[in-house]
């Protein structure tokens, strides 16, 4: 018994150890190149969450509370209302690589939190599924019968055999572009939204890369909601738990100091589902349980229509990367999301 207990207290001393390291990540830098929506139009649209220090939306701002800057220079600043039957276009990208597998039990209340999003008769949602590869799943579709039958099942189902194809990958920057190209053939009078559900780090994205992600994102008026696990903080959770499993070590135990090591290093590494989400004006949430997973899907539904629809003209709309700011006038302590930078092409290179 003692040999037992000693081992409970290293496994749970060593993932508190790995913890700390990894649920304190560094913040991204404030200056980052960031690639820039591409435009012939003489109007920029910009959808912006506003939200208080304690996270909760701030409604009822006017244009006259927004500040908008076109590299340096405020612009005149016009909102349209958002319709309450506004058309609304919804790819749901899920991750089914890798470790992905192991999070479906945190996600089995997918389906349910969707309904009241999937549901309304002016929403259209498609599902894709990635690896290695990216699939479409379900086109897009108005009968949200479908779509739930599709996710619950794909969430409760039993675990597929993580050797049947490609299953060691995590293209998530292949799936996001594929994502948004979907969305590019949808109507422009609809809302244009995004959720992926992926583990923080990509692997095995092909010729896509990060900039190529958010030029796409942004050429497209996407909005993004990124909803991430880490394969590591939930390995290092559900020892602290008690519920180890065959993904970590088929024998039961084996969590050396060498492997968390390894895998502190793996998860420390760029996080792609937060770099996306963050410089295109999206959001971002990690969860480590089912509890957290609900409360943040819960969050991205009552987010999903409540950006303000901002927009303006620029008064210079010269040829090529112009730097945008949105910030409110009095913005004590409320952030705002909204994208940074637009591109305007040369008519001439055109030709």
């Amino acid at each position: 018994m003692l040999n037992a207990a000693c081992r409970i207290f290293s496994r749970s001393f060593l993932a508190c150890i790995f913890l700390s390291l990894v649920l304190c990540p560094a913040q991204l830098p404030s200056q980052q190149q960031v690639p820039p929506l591409r435009t012939q139009s003489n109007v920029v649209f910009v959808p912006t969450l506003v939200k208080d220090k304690a996270g909760k939306l701030v409604f009822g701002l006017q244009p006259k509370d927004f500040i908008i800057e076109d590299d340096g220079v405020e612009q005149k600043v016009s909102m349209d209302e958002a319709e309450p039957q506004e058309a609304v276009s919804l790819v749901i990208a899920i991750q089914s690589g890798r470790s992905a597998l192991f999070e479906f039990q945190r996600m089995k209340g997918l389906s349910a939190m969707l309904d009241q999003i999937v549901s309304q008769p002016q929403v259209q949602t498609a599902v894709v599924v990635f690896d290695s590869a990216v699939e479409l799943a379900r086109d897009f579709s108005f009968e949200s019968n479908q779509t739930e039958a599709y996710l619950k099942s794909m969430m409760e189902g039993p675990r597929r055999n993580m050797e049947e194809g490609d299953r060691s990958g995590a293209a998530i920057y292949d799936a996001v572009e594929y994502s948004v190209n979907l969305l590019k053939k949808q109507p422009e009078d609809s809302r244009h939204v995004l959720l992926l559900i992926s583990e923080t780090r990509d692997h095995d994205s092909h010729a896509v890369k990060l900039d190529d992600t958010i030029r796409a994102i942004n050429e497209s008026d996407t909005i993004m909601y990124s909803l991430a696990f880490s394969p590591t903080v939930s390995t290092a959770m559900d020892t602290l738990r008690g519920e180890w499993d065959a993904r970590t070590d088929p024998a039961g135990w084996n969590l050396d100091i060498l492997r968390l090591l390894k895998m502190s290093r793996e998860a420390m590494r760029k996080n792609a589902a937060r770099s996306v989400a963050s410089m295109t004006g999206g959001e971002y949430e990690l969860f480590t349980s089912r509890k957290s997973f609900e409360k943040f899907m819960t969050r991205f539904t009552n987010h999903l229509h409540s950006r303000y629809l901002l927009r303006f003209e620029p008064k210079n709309p010269h040829p090529g990367l112009h730097e945008v700011r949105v910030r409110l006038r009095e913005h004590g302590n409320s952030v705002v999301l909204a994208r940074r930078s637009y591109w305007v092409e040369d008519p001439e290179a055109a030709h």
